[in-house]
């Protein structure tokens, strides 16, 4: 899925902010950041959703 060329792009979402903030600090205790977690709950998703097809 990913390769060396492929680059990072910037997005936006809007969470609550009682959210938002527990994901910040359970991205800390887990020494890992929020785009990190997002990314890996995406890419998760992602591959779910090709094996329904």
């Amino acid at each position: 899925m990913k390769t060396e060329k492929s680059k990072k792009v910037n997005t936006s979402l809007r969470l609550d902010g009682k959210t938002l903030k527990a994901l910040k600090l359970r991205a800390i205790e887990d020494d890992t950041s929020v785009q990190k977690i997002v990314e890996k709950l995406i890419e998760g998703y992602l591959r779910k959703a090709e094996k329904k097809k």
